[in-house]
């Protein structure tokens, strides 16, 4: 996958993104968005990846926009902000529709549109040095593309404040408002984030994308007679499909399932490849 912005790395069915715009604290311009948006695409549809990590190399996670970014946008007429707004809000929800787990390793400061792309993940973690803050009204601005995703982390009554004051705020109050799911010292980070990784190999592959739809299209529904006879058909297509039939019969018959044993020879023929090298 050529980037020029982006370092994309495949290995044990685990792809790694990395922001690679280390001098300006991988901050995004439009060819970091297009980027962005067509990498979790192509992974998205690689049958080779179980689940992908997104990562920001130098002292930051993502600062947000980019300035020269940003001041080319200053003498944008409003169609062509328009169009320019809808990349970016394509882009996250590429990754939040991303039909593999998608994680947030969060190293360093997340700003503004970097907060974004953290809410947008499925899981988060991030080191407790991290800062965050949802700085566009200093700037006369809304963080209206990153809204969605970031309400839906963490709730409308926290996104008042936070939206409205541009506050900073620390890793232990992003952990607090749900925006990350664990807090983690720097040198513990990647650790953390492997113990995951090897949790979802473990999982089926059709099951984990089918829950990622569940959690989408069922929060904030009213459970009404729709919302139960939708979820009833969800269980019933998923335990008449193969992985459902066969992780059923390998629970009961106490053995490994089939995706199991599968990524169990691969990861062993991975290791002794190495070791001959």
């Amino acid at each position: 996958m050529s980037t020029d912005l982006l370092e994309i790395s495949i290995a044990h069915r685990v792809a790694v993104v990395w922001m690679a715009r280390e001098r300006v604290r991988n901050a995004f311009n439009e060819t970091m968005i297009a980027e962005l948006a067509a990498a979790f695409t192509r992974l998205g549809a690689d049958a080779g990846v179980r689940a992908i990590v997104l990562a920001g190399r130098g002292p930051a996670f993502c600062a947000g926009a980019d300035l020269d970014w940003m001041r080319r946008m200053s003498g944008y007429s409003l169609e062509e902000n328009r169009a320019d707004a809808r990349a970016l809000a394509e882009m996250l929800r590429t990754i939040y529709l991303c039909p593999k787990p998608v994680i947030a390793r969060v190293h360093g400061d997340a700003y503004a549109g970097g907060i974004g792309l953290v809410a947008a993940c499925d899981i988060a973690f991030a080191a407790t040095t991290a800062s965050f803050c949802l700085s566009e009204t200093r700037l006369g601005l809304l963080p209206a593309t990153i809204g969605p995703y970031v309400i839906r982390a963490i709730g409308a009554h926290a996104a008042r404040r936070y939206f409205l004051t541009a506050e900073k705020f620390d890793a232990a109050e992003a952990f607090r408002l749900g925006l990350v799911h664990d807090l983690k010292t720097p040198d513990e980070l990647d650790g953390a984030i492997n113990e995951t990784l090897g949790a979802l190999m473990l999982t089926s592959e059709h099951a984990v994308r089918e829950a990622k739809r569940l959690v989408r299209e069922v929060a904030d529904r009213a459970i009404d007679d729709a919302l139960v006879a939708d979820t009833a058909e969800r269980i019933a297509q998923i335990r008449a499909s193969d992985d459902g039939r066969e992780g059923v019969k390998s629970y009961l018959e106490k053995r490994k399932a089939r995706w199991v044993t599968e990524y169990e020879a691969e990861r062993a023929a991975a290791e002794g490849d190495d070791e001959e090298m």
